[in-house]
């Protein structure tokens, strides 16, 4: 049962940011880009990429119950570049520093050898030039496969990687992704833009510019952009897959109950930073989750909650899980 424990609501979170991507009252399928740093009223953390709260033990809990699964599950790599490699980790390890210096440091030995401490996980790991991982000590409960394995455990976000080679061509070269939903790091692992973007509805006019969207992602300043959906739980890992001993009815979820409801937005926080130099981009994923009966208290969350939810096409629905208790939800949302 541990695999199907829920994350806290915003709501009920101490110092969760606190994101509503459907003010607008409309479902649509756009780039959405903003500059990171934006207000959004959360003060430090919209500036941040890594964004640390009170939930933190909870997430690494889940991503160490992913990753004892199976790793290969949830972590993936396709010509993933040492050069690339060790660049990501740098930018990773470098904004943690900066960000919350509280958790995180970094020394350098004579010897070139770096050793980056987490305050979080009370691990250090002892790093070369390249910044491969060399060895780790402390209290560890597992191996970790690479220096992305083991910094994608120190934070609550999920991580994603696309790479673009000399011929222009773009794929995803590296995943780290325990908290997905509904997707897999293998279904998208060493495809480009316009294929790992598929089966989403509405993806049509981007994925004809897919090419002009990655460069945008590699060259731009540093992004953020949002995703939404509902879900009918706050557990944060709904690979399509479901874990041994867990039925697959069980595991996926999305089964709305008008009299006994449980319904959640689960938003997804973004952010892009584009390496130029190495014609490669970091795409991290964090996963909150708003409670549904709270926001309805509001007349214009609710409001717009509804209309967005109207707005989505047949398509939409089917691709979001929700075309059979759309109605059901429309019918709660709005009775008082």
């Amino acid at each position: 049962m541990s695999m199907l424990l829920e994350a806290k609501t915003v709501e009920t979170s101490e110092n969760s940011a606190c994101y509503f991507p459907v003010s607008q009252g409309r479902y649509e399928v756009k780039p959405g880009l903003l500059r990171l740093g934006s207000d959004f009223g959360n003060g430090e953390a919209d500036k941040q990429v890594f964004q640390i709260d009170s939930n933190f033990p909870h997430y690494l809990q889940m991503k160490q119950k992913a990753r004892t699964e199976r790793l290969s599950k949830y972590y993936q790599t396709c010509n993933y570049a040492p050069s690339v490699a060790s660049a990501i980790a740098q930018l990773i390890m470098t904004r943690l520093i900066q960000e919350h210096p509280q958790h995180f440091h970094l020394q350098q030995l004579a010897t070139n050898t770096l050793i980056f401490h987490s305050q979080l996980t009370k691990e250090i790991f002892y790093l070369d030039a390249e910044f491969e991982l060399e060895s780790n000590i402390g209290n560890l409960k597992s191996c970790y496969a690479s220096t992305l394995d083991a910094l994608a455990v120190q934070i609550q976000e999920d991580l994603t990687v696309v790479s673009r080679g000399s011929d222009g061509s773009n794929w995803v070269s590296a995943v780290h992704l325990c908290f997905p939903n509904h997707w897999s790091a293998s279904d998208k692992i060493g495809k480009d833009f316009a294929t790992v973007h598929e089966p989403v509805p509405g993806m049509e006019k981007i994925n004809r510019r897919s090419g002009a969207m990655v460069n945008t992602m590699i060259m731009r300043e540093p992004m953020v952009r949002f995703a939404w959906g509902l879900s009918t739980d706050t557990r944060l890992n709904h690979h399509p897959e479901a874990p041994p001993n867990i039925s697959i009815r069980e595991w996926d979820g999305r089964d709305f109950d008008f009299y006994n409801p449980r319904l959640y937005l689960r938003i997804e926080r973004q952010v892009i930073w584009g390496l130029p130099e190495y014609d490669a981009t970091l795409f991290t994923i964090r996963t909150y989750f708003r409670d549904c009966r709270e926001m309805k208290k509001d007349m214009i969350l609710r409001s717009q909650l509804v209309a967005a939810l109207q707005s989505m096409t047949a398509e939409s629905l089917v691709y979001k899980g929700l075309v059979d208790s759309k109605d059901s939800i429309l019918a709660w949302l709005n009775q008082v």
